[in-house]
């Protein structure tokens, strides 16, 4: 798993969210998120990034964090 993808199931996790509940709140299609956090998707753009960054309530930088 990459690290952003670790970072978002993290993150997700802490705030109790699922991955369908995440992928709404950040306007994307489920299959997007599974992906990511899968690291089957090589490589998110940056708008995905901080889509699912301001639905976690937290940086990109945190998401690039390892």
């Amino acid at each position: 798993m990459s690290t952003i993808g670790k970072n978002i199931k993290k993150y997700r996790q802490e705030k109790e969210l699922s991955q369908d509940k995440l992928s709404k709140l950040a306007d994307l299609s489920l299959n997007t998120v599974v992906k990511i956090e899968l690291d089957e998707s090589s490589n998110p753009t940056i708008e995905t990034i901080q889509r699912i960054a301001k639905a976690l309530g937290v940086s990109v930088d945190d998401l690039l964090k390892k």
